[in-house]
C-alpha cells in the first residue's frame, strides 16, 4: 500500500471526529468532524464552547507568519522555524506557505510527525545517537529522495556511534558541528580545536556528510549584544575556517546556523558579514515562539523592541476560564489552572472580563497562583468579577501552551470560530 502523502495527512485532519479527547469544544458537537464543526463557523462566546477553552486569533497569527517572511527576506536568510513550539502540522504548513526553507525539530519523534505530514526538509537542532531513530532516518532518505535532514554532531564518540547505526545505508546524514555558546552552556563543542576533531571524524567516515556549523546564541551566558555577537562570529569564523581547509568538500552549499526567538536581529547582523565561500551559504535562521508569540517572557525579549522600524509581533493566544468562586471581595477563582495555562516562565494575565456579551480591561484582577485546575486571583476595589463572568488571559512561554491542547479553535476577533488546530506532542 503506498505511504499517505504529505497532503492526503493534512486532509485527513479535518476527517477526525470531535470526542472526549478534546477540552473546550462544544458537546453538542461531539461525533461531528473538525471539518463539519468549522463549517458551523460557531462563535466561540455563544456556540457552545466550555471553559476553559484556549483560542489562536486568526489574524494575529497571520500577521506573525507574514512578518517573519518579510524579516528572513529583508536580510536574506532562509528560514526553518522551530516546529517544537506548536507541533501542529497545519501551522507547519503555514509556514512553508510563508516562505520557510523547512522545518527545525528536536527530537526524533517530532521527526516522524513532520515526515507523516509531508515535511520534506528537516533541521534537527540536537546531536541523534540512538540506532534505532537513526535506522529509520536512514530509511526515510532511501525510501525518499526530495527529504533533506540536517543534525547536529558534538563529539567523535557521536560520530561513532551515528556511524554504527547507519552502516549500509543508501545515503549519508547530513550534519552540523555545533559550537557550543561557551562554558557551561548546553550541548555543544567547547573549541574550535575540538570542532575540527570533529570534522575530522566525519570526514572519516561514510555515513556522513559535513555540511556547516551551528549552534544557539539563546544559551551564550550573561546574554548581551556584546557577548552574542561575539559568539555568533565565533561561528562564522568557524564555517570559513572549515572551509578555507577544504572540509566542506563536495558539498553545493554550506549550511550556517542559529537563532532562537530573543537574538535573532544579532543572527541577522553577524551573519551579513558572512565572507564569500567556495560556495553558497545557507543562512539559516530557526527562531519558533514568532508564530503565537506571548504576552510575557518573549514579549519582552523579542528582538523587534529593539529594532521597531521592523514591525511588532503580536500575541496570538488567549485562554478564556470562567469564575466559579467568589469567596471575599479580595479574592475570586477561575477554573483553569496548570493543565490548562503555561506557568514555567510566568504566571497567567487577567487581561478582559466578559458578561452579557460585553467585553472590558480586567482591571484590579492579578492571578497570585495556579492549582491543577483553578488559577487563584487577587482582586481589588476596581474589580467587578461575579461568577459566571468569562476572563481571558494572556499566556508566557507558546512552547508550553501548545502542548496542553489537543485541538485549538482558530477565532476571529468577533469570535467566530473559522478553523481547528490539531496538536501532536
Amino acid at each position: 500500500m503506498p505511504r499517505e502523502t504529505g497532503t492526503e495527512a493534512l486532509a485527513r485532519l479535518a476527517e477526525e471526529r470531535v470526542d472526549h479527547r478534546f477540552k473546550g469544544l462544544p458537546p453538542d458537537a461531539e461525533g461531528l468532524t473538525v471539518a463539519e464543526l468549522a463549517a458551523q463557523r460557531r462563535n466561540l462566546f455563544t456556540g457552545g464552547f466550555s471553559t476553559p477553552v484556549l483560542a489562536l486569533s486568526a489574524e494575529r497569527l497571520e500577521h506573525n507568519l507574514a512578518l517573519m517572511e518579510t524579516y528572513a527576506e529583508r536580510h536574506g536568510l532562509a528560514f526553518a522555524p522551530h516546529g517544537k513550539t506548536s507541533m501542529a502540522p497545519r501551522l507547519f504548513q503555514r509556514q512553508i506557505e510563508h516562505g520557510a526553507w523547512g522545518i527545525t525539530l528536536a527530537v526524533p519523534h517530532q521527526v516522524w510527525v513532520a515526515r507523516a505530514f509531508g515535511v520534506e526538509r528537516i533541521f534537527l537542532a540536537n546531536e541523534l545517537v540512538d540506532p534505532a531513530a537513526l535506522r529509520r532516518v536512514a530509511a526515510e532518505l532511501a525510501a525518499d529522495p526530495a527529504f533533506r535532514l540536517v543534525c547536529y554532531v558534538d563529539s567523535v564518540r557521536g560520530v561513532e556511534l551515528m556511524d554504527a547505526a547507519l552502516r549500509g545505508a543508501a545515503r549519508p546524514v547530513d550534519v552540523v558541528v555545533e559550537l557550543a555558546a561557551g562554558e557551561g552552556a548546553r550541548t555543544g563543542v567547547r573549541t574550535e580545536a575540538e570542532c575540527a576533531a570533529v570534522a575530522d571524524a566525519v570526514a572519516a567516515v561514510p555515513t556522513l556528510r559535513l555540511v556547516g556549523v551551528a549552534g544557539y546564541e539563546g544559551e551564550v551566558p550573561q546574554a548581551d549584544t556584546g557577548r552574542v555577537t561575539a559568539y555568533l562570529r565565533r561561528l562564522t569564523a568557524l564555517a570559513a575556517d572549515f572551509d578555507k581547509s577544504g572540509r566542506f568538500a563536495g558539498v553545493d552549499e554550506i549550511v550556517v546556523s542559529a537563532g532562537g526567538s530573543a537574538w535573532f536581529d544579532a543572527v541577522a547582523d553577524v551573519f551579513a558579514e558572512i565572507p564569500e565561500l567556495s560556495v553558497p551559504v545557507l543562512k539559516l535562521l530557526r527562531s519558533g515562539a514568532y508564530v503565537s508569540h506571548d504576552d510575557g517572557h518573549y514579549r519582552r525579549l523579542t528582538p523587534f523592541t529593539r529594532v521597531p522600524q521592523e514591525g511588532a509581533l503580536e500575541p496570538a493566544f488567549r485562554l478564556w476560564a470562567q469564575v466559579v468562586s467568589r469567596p471575599s471581595p479580595e479574592q475570586a477563582f477561575v477554573n483553569a489552572g496548570k493543565r490548562d495555562a503555561a506557568h514555567d516562565l510566568d504566571l497567567p494575565e487577567a487581561q478582559v472580563v466578559r458578561r452579557d456579551g460585553t467585553e472590558r480591561p480586567a482591571d484590579g484582577v492579578t492571578v497570585t497562583g495556579l492549582s491543577d485546575q483553578h488559577a487563584w486571583l487577587r482582586t481589588t476595589g476596581d474589580a467587578d468579577l461575579e461568577v459566571g463572568d468569562w476572563v481571558g488571559f494572556g499566556l508566557s512561554h507558546p512552547c508550553t501552551s501548545f502542548d496542553k491542547w489537543q485541538l485549538i479553535p482558530l477565532a476571529e476577533a468577533d469570535g467566530t470560530v473559522v478553523d481547528y488546530i490539531r496538536t501532536f506532542f
